[in-house]
């Protein structure tokens, strides 16, 4: 799985084929393809972003991080 941190923006996650999410102890379905997760604490839509970092300038650095089985 790699996990990366954009600029001023969300966690973007690229999970593996089968891969499952637990939130708040709910399996949650994951959309095909990346998943955006809320990095700055505002979303309405938790975990995932909705964007709402953009309207309040929230600032972090960019990286990147692999998890393997």
């Amino acid at each position: 799985m790699r996990i990366r941190f954009r600029e001023n923006g969300p966690y973007v996650v690229e999970p593996p084929p089968g891969a499952k999410v637990r939130f708040n102890g709910e399996e949650l379905p994951l959309p095909k393809g990346n998943l955006a997760l809320c990095r700055c604490g505002a979303s309405q839509k938790k975990p995932f972003c909705d964007g709402s970092h953009k309207a309040l300038g929230f600032q972090a650095e960019a990286g990147e991080m692999r998890a393997e089985r």
